[in-house]
């Protein structure tokens, strides 16, 4: 159990370093504008993978090498393709894999379509979806090495403020998308957020068995996020690359990173360093715990929903850069449906989630258990 720990908190760590990383790198390619597989936050990054592939290998494997050697079998712990561990270490080190999988994939598209690519592109969305699955791994870990406290808390909460944080390098292409179509599209990352973001928070919250979830991981993943800036700071003043961006905005007017550069002209702003898109869900957030996602997940999701539209259709309708984007009202009455349908989706993804890693954490803390005491010492029994 100790092994298990420790190599819970490396995994969070290693995460941690990959997402600044991954900030480093995307503001890397917004001031350079020049791109090789070695620049400094690649080596981050696929460090911090390295390290997240070594430590969820290296546990499954001294568990099978434990088993094979006669040993009981450790609590929890299950056969997958020929490795011995728990639920979490398969699924934390499935994640990892398919990071790695996606990283001589992402060279590849460098190579066939050009260095300035979307956050959208297909390898880039398989190494997230990796990371998310390692980080989702990470939760079940620490539902398995942890019991119902305060060490429980603090794992989960850090490994969701992480999931919460990645998910938001995911969404923060919105709005460009907002930029150049204008209209209902303006709402985009309103609905992507309602989704995806309301998605984590029920789930956190409900593993946790904390209300106050959605606002400890915003908050936490607005600090992460200035961590991000600080590395970057840091990282640019240690390597002092040459910028060729004015080369890259030259050869591709349209592109992501002159698109970036024109709205931070339009806005007055330094390219890669606002805050804006990180501040938007904490009103929501708030919202959502006022509601009980614990209780009243439906509710709750739909308040963020709500919220999310009106936080991030006020903070993006202020925005100079986007003032020939503004959408009409009907726009409007669309979004007004499709950000609370997009976060009860979202909702219902995370609290059934939730049911399936903790299914017994999951009835205590809905209430259900509660209002049928029967049924709640029948539960505290087996």
């Amino acid at each position: 159990m100790t092994l298990r720990r420790c190599a819970l908190w490396a995994l969070l760590a290693a995460k941690l370093a990959g997402g600044w990383g991954v900030g480093w790198d995307i503001r890397w390619h917004v001031l350079i504008g020049r791109d090789s597989f070695w620049i400094a936050p690649h080596v981050l990054t696929y460090a911090a993978v390295t390290a997240s592939v070594l430590v969820a290998l290296g546990v499954l494997l001294a568990e099978t090498w434990r088993a094979r050697r006669g040993a009981p079998p450790l609590p929890g712990a299950i056969r997958i393709a020929g490795l011995t561990g728990t639920p979490g270490f398969h699924v934390a080190w499935w994640g990892a894999a398919l990071i790695v999988l996606a990283a001589p994939i992402d060279d590849l598209w460098h190579r066939l379509f050009g260095i300035d690519v979307t956050l959208w592109s297909p390898p880039h969305l398989l190494g997230f979806a990796g990371s998310q699955v390692a980080t989702l791994g990470g939760l079940l870990i620490a539902l398995e090495v942890y019991p119902p406290g305060r060490r429980r808390w603090a794992a989960l909460a850090t490994g969701g403020t992480l999931l919460l944080g990645t998910f938001y390098f995911v969404v923060d292409p919105s709005i460009q998308t907002a930029f150049r179509r204008g209209g209902v599209f303006f709402f985009t990352h309103a609905v992507l957020g309602s989704l995806i973001f309301g998605f984590t928070l029920v789930l956190v919250a409900r593993l946790a068995g904390r209300r106050s979830a959605p606002v400890v991981l915003t908050v936490g993943a607005l600090a992460v996020q200035l961590t991000i800036f600080a590395v970057g700071d840091l990282g640019f003043a240690l390597t002092r690359p040459t910028p060729a961006v004015r080369e890259a905005i030259a050869a591709d007017p349209g592109s992501p990173i002159a698109i970036a550069h024109e709205m931070a002209r339009r806005s007055g702003t330094t390219p890669g360093r606002s805050l804006r898109l990180r501040l938007i869900p904490l009103l929501p957030a708030a919202l959502m715990a006022l509601a009980d996602p614990l209780r009243r997940w439906p509710l709750a999701a739909l308040v963020f929903g709500l919220g999310m539209l009106a936080a991030s259709g006020g903070a993006l309708g202020r925005s100079p850069a986007l003032a020939h984007a503004l959408p009409a009202l009907m726009d409007v009455l669309v979004a007004l449906v499709l950000a609370p349908l997009a976060a009860l989706a979202g909702g219902w993804a995370g609290a059934r989630l939730g049911a399936r890693l903790a299914p017994e954490e999951a009835a205590l803390k809905s209430g259900w258990d509660e209002a049928r005491p029967g049924r709640a010492r029948g539960a505290a029994t087996a």
